[in-house]
Formats: structure tokens, C-alpha cells, sequence
């Protein structure tokens, strides 16, 4: 998979709220991943953990999507805390789920626009 194939998904994720560039990515035959950071102390982290979390994990019992969205880190003994060293992976083991099918159903299911702070649940 070529970098065109991640762009767009790479553009409407760096416009959700406290998602900090550079967004990662990486794919071997066709199993792919992005990992990125989220700005902590933005008011709208949490909240973007648990929208990203219910789309990409879970978005139907019954159906769900071939993704799985979870925080990594290296040892925090060693290197430092959360502001520094936690990064939230999305991945899939789907050869024919690309990062464009995620796009579309981020798209269909997060605030409409993503970057319109207004349309994010802050409670």
C-alpha cells in the first residue's frame, strides 16, 4: 500500500481535536497501522479517545469493524510520563479493509465537522 492510500485518513485525523502530528504509519502486505499522540490537556482528549474507541472497537456487537484502536508506551520507569510517551495505534489484520473504508465511517459517525469544537459532547 502506497502513501496515497493513508493521505486522506492521515488529513481528517490530524483535523480531530487534540490529535497532535505527525501521524505514523506503516503497512506490511496489507496489514496496516497509524500511531499518533493526543495533547493531554486538551479539554476534548477523553472525549476523543472514547468517540475514536466506540467507531473503531466497537461500533456494533453484531458487526463489528476489522480495526482495533489502543494506547501504547514505552516502559514509563525508564522514559517518562503520559505527556511524552503515550501513542494511540489504530490497526487492522484485514488485507482488504483499507484506511479509505475507516475514513468513511470516522466521517459517518464522529461530530459533522470534525474540527468544529461546537459539535464535540464536552460533558
Amino acid at each position: 500500500m502506497d502513501e496515497r492510500a493513508f493521505k486522506t485518513l492521515i488529513e481528517y485525523l490530524e483535523r480531530i481535536p487534540s490529535i497532535q502530528r505527525p501521524i505514523s504509519y506503516g503497512d506490511s502486505d496489507g496489514i496496516w497501522w497509524l500511531k499518533f499522540s493526543l495533547d493531554i490537556e486538551n479539554k476534548l482528549a477523553w472525549n476523543v479517545v472514547q468517540e475514536l474507541g466506540f467507531v473503531i472497537n466497537y461500533i456494533s456487537i453484531d458487526e463489528r469493524l476489522p480495526t482495533v484502536f489502543y494506547p501504547v508506551s514505552p516502559p514509563p520507569y525508564m522514559n517518562g510520563g503520559p505527556y511524552d510517551f503515550l501513542s494511540w495505534v489504530i490497526e487492522t489484520k484485514d488485507r482488504e479493509f483499507k484506511p479509505g473504508t475507516l475514513m468513511k465511517w470516522l466521517e459517518g459517525r464522529l461530530p459533522n465537522p470534525v474540527d468544529d469544537l461546537e459539535q464535540w459532547n464536552e460533558e
